[in-house]
Formats: C-alpha cells, structure tokens, sequence
C-alpha cells in the first residue's frame, strides 16, 4: 500500500529532501555567477576612476555603448570575452589583472611586485610623468589611493593638479620644487609634505633628475 505523502513529509524522506538540496544548489551556482559579474565590474570602475575617464570615454576607447559599459560595470550583465578584452585594452588592465584577486579570501592581503603597478594615465599629466597605481581597493568605499610617480627628463612642471582628499607625498629620488597654492616647497630625498589635495599643487621647478615619489591620497568618509 503506498505511504501517505504527508506522512513521508513528517518523516523527512531522502525523496522529498532533494528537491530543496537541488533548489539551493542552483541558488548557489546563480550566486557565483553574479559574484563574478560584480567583481568584474568593481574592477573596471576602480580603473576608470583612477584614471579619471567617464564612461563614455571607455565606452569610446573600447567600442562599446556608454549603457553597456555601465551594465557591466554594475554586474548587470554577463560580458563576452570579446568586449572584457576591449574594456581591458581601454584601461591598461591585462586580463591577468583583472582576476587576479578574485579568489583572495576577504580582508586577505594584496601584494603588487615591484614594477607591477597598473600604469595610468591622469587627465592633466604632462609627457614623462609615469604613475604606477600600487593597489586595487576592492571595497566598497575607495579611502586612499597610492601611487608611484616618476618624473624624467621630458617631464613639464605642471603645478595646477587639484582633487579631493589629502595628500601625503615622499621623495625617493631627486630634488624638485613642488607648489601647494602660493607656497613652493623644495623637496630632498627623504622629504614629505602633506596637503589639501582640493587646493592647486603639483611640481613647479626639477630641480634634479629624475625624480621617483610616493604619493598617497587619503579620501574622507563621502568619497
């Protein structure tokens, strides 16, 4: 005589077990998915932002419509491998790059091997300026931001940078004089300054060549 369906339920039989298992199973698998998306698209906002390009500027190096570049951006979509080589190639990222801290665990540490930094380009930046961006923050709130800046012989002054935050800068190599609104500081190896990131700065005179600095900008809480 067949068993009550309700009684099996009670009971909780293997049988009625798998539906839900097979359910979750495909939550899972969906959640990965997505996760995957998502990543994607942090990381390419991250770049884009650091190098200070709208989406219609990427959407342009890249051939792809501004609406998609923010699809992707949001993990709205699933992206063609085509159109993730495109994005790349318009941000300087190699696909190595871009997945290389999709599998650290959270609050894991991120190593960038000398040389290795992304290299941007920042809307104002003169020939010779060479910025080497030393990390990706992964977080949902960008709180700072470190780079590597090289200056050779082909370098122009240019002393009209201005962003938010506060900005701490380190001389590793050579001299310069770096202007923060109307005061010129001559900076030696070993040197720091600190400043408003909001007020114009940037290097005025090079005084001797080249010049290597470290200079990170501390975001607040809103950026």
């Amino acid at each position: 005589m067949a068993s009550d369906p309700r009684a099996r339920q009670a009971a909780g039989s293997p049988g009625d077990a798998y539906v839900p298992k097979t359910l979750a199973t495909r939550h899972s698998d969906a959640d990965r998915d997505h996760a995957l998306e998502r990543y994607i698209g942090t990381v390419l906002r991250r770049s884009r932002n650091a190098q200070e390009l709208t989406i219609a500027d990427v959407g342009q190096l890249a051939d792809l419509s501004a609406s998609m570049v923010s699809k992707i951006e949001n993990g709205q979509v699933a992206t063609s491998l085509d159109a993730l080589a495109r994005l790349c190639g318009a941000l300087g990222l190699t696909l190595s790059q871009l997945f290389r801290d999709y599998d650290s665990p959270e609050g894991g540490a991120q190593l960038v091997k000398a040389g290795e930094g992304l290299e941007v380009v920042r809307r104002g930046t003169r020939r010779g300026h060479t910025y080497h961006l030393l990390t990706d923050h992964r977080g949902h709130q960008r709180n700072f931001e470190p780079f590597l800046i090289s200056m050779d012989d082909e370098s122009e002054a240019f002393p009209t940078f201005q962003h938010e935050g506060m900005q701490f800068i380190y001389l590793l190599q050579g001299r310069i004089d770096y202007r923060h609104g109307k005061h010129v500081y001559q900076l030696e190896e070993g040197d720091a300054l600190t400043f408003d990131a909001s007020v114009p700065h940037g290097p005025e005179r090079l005084r001797a060549l080249p010049i290597r600095f470290l200079a990170v900008t501390v975001f607040d809480e809103k950026a």
